[in-house]
């Protein structure tokens, strides 16, 4: 089948790459030339785990163009680009029909369009008008395509995926969705596939990534109230997770989510239900509660060193989570401009996403390249990110390169057990323990 994605993003770029290993002839466009320069020369642009693997595996069903004469003799075309929230919460779909306005000007023939990018509901249905209302000389339908990926995972999520959700009005669409999809319902992947109608679809992806939130939300506020009443987050955690009905995933404390789903899909669902006069409450408090989760090593920090003018503070892990350098919504940011405001000196370590923090702030703190370099005579470490290389990391270091020998470690991401780090005589800090 001839696939064109839009968008060269996560979403874009791992389905394009997906696709075109499992047969279909894919060409994956983007307005950045430079991204496009790069997967022409088989670099990914991202950082994401097996991307480059594949890159290479589906390279000769793969193609990459900044020339929108690719819509022309598709048969599907797939809309992967951002929608990222405007300031009132809502999403912006600028992008969106940014794709739109070049499919009605190059497509030539019937053509399924294919969103795939997280969008409002009803978006699907307002596609549909759009093109329709321009286009009369072509049969143009759309479909609903969520992705359920997770970074760092991305290229598994998508060929062994949890469920493909099709939401679609009529036969024709649905029987070219599944010829599409067909190898992926197959061995060895044998991925369920749903269909549904396209608000259904839509609504899909939402309530899935804002109820995961809501779970991340929930089991940081008993972290916190852990910490109060002298319980231990990792004991609650284990009792809950044999109750089937709960489970084990995402309940594992920390500094809240961030990444480019769960803050932007929980705002999105917000405004959409406020301006359906449907408030979701919970999902407020959700977006509430992860805001001031962020900054809980902080205030612990505050507490400690009452003022923190001068103080040398270590930052490590900067990516929102392990095995991506994606910085979106990631609580080292919200720290770092924090330490600035309060005129501390930062340093800061990422095995991965080092380069992309500089840009943002350039000189004004300091970039280490290995983790001893990051705490030497640092006052205090903030862990960010649980990174496996700070998992493991030597705690004996600590004691060894902080300043006067005195290591006082704020770990966001429970990597350490506090017993042990007791024994060694460092001041440790961790979320519910």
């Amino acid at each position: 089948m001839r696939v064109v994605v839009a968008g060269t993003g996560y979403v874009g770029l791992i389905t394009g790459v997906v696709l075109a290993y499992i047969g279909n002839k894919v060409t994956c466009i983007d307005v950045d030339s430079n991204k496009i320069d790069l997967l022409n020369n088989g670099q990914s642009p991202i950082y994401e785990k097996d991307l480059d693997k594949y890159l290479s595996l589906a390279r000769d069903n793969l193609s990459f163009t900044t020339d929108n004469n690719c819509y022309a003799n598709s048969d599907v075309i797939i809309i992967g680009v951002g929608t990222p929230e405007r300031k009132d919460g809502s999403a912006n779909l600028d992008y969106v029909y940014n794709v739109c306005d070049n499919i009605v000007k190059y497509a030539n023939k019937d053509v399924v369009v294919v969103i795939k990018s997280t969008v409002p509901i009803g978006t699907n249905d307002d596609v549909l008008e759009y093109l329709s209302s321009k286009r009369s000389d072509i049969n143009i339908t759309v479909a609903s395509n969520p992705e359920f990926l997770a970074q760092g995972t991305a290229i598994h999520d998508t060929l062994y995926a949890s469920r493909i959700i099709v939401g679609a009005e009529d036969d024709k669409t649905f029987d070219i969705m599944r010829k599409l999809y067909e190898p992926l319902t197959k061995d060895p992947y044998n991925v369920p596939y749903l269909e549904m109608d396209r608000r259904s679809a839509e609504m899909v992806k939402y309530a899935s990534n804002d109820f995961l939130a809501l779970k991340i939300s929930y089991i940081n506020e008993i972290a916190n109230l852990c910490s109060k009443v002298g319980a231990n987050i990792d004991d609650v955690t284990k009792g809950m997770s044999y109750d089937k009905r709960i489970g084990s995933l995402f309940l594992k404390p920390g500094i809240g989510y961030g990444g480019s789903c769960f803050p932007k899909d929980t705002k999105a669902l917000h405004w959409l239900s406020k301006i359906n006069d449907c408030e979701l409450k919970l999902v407020k408090d959700c977006i509430e509660i992860n805001k001031k989760q962020k900054l809980v090593l902080l205030d612990k920090l505050r507490e400690y060193f009452k003022s923190l003018k001068d103080l040398k503070v270590t930052i490590l892990g900067l990516a929102f989570k392990p095995m991506t350098d994606d910085l979106r919504e990631a609580p080292s940011l919200v720290n770092i401009d924090m330490l600035l405001d309060y005129n501390a000196n930062v340093t800061v370590y990422d095995p991965i996403a080092t380069s992309r923090v500089e840009k943002i702030y350039g000189d004004k703190i300091k970039y280490a390249k290995t983790i001893d370099d990051a705490i030497m005579n640092s006052d205090a470490v903030l862990i960010m990110t649980e990174w496996q290389e700070i998992k493991e990391y030597n705690v004996d270091n600590y004691v060894k390169y902080m300043n006067n020998g005195k290591a006082k470690v704020y770990d966001g991401r429970n990597c350490y057990d506090p017993k042990i780090m007791k024994e060694k005589g460092i001041y440790y800090y961790s979320i519910g323990r």
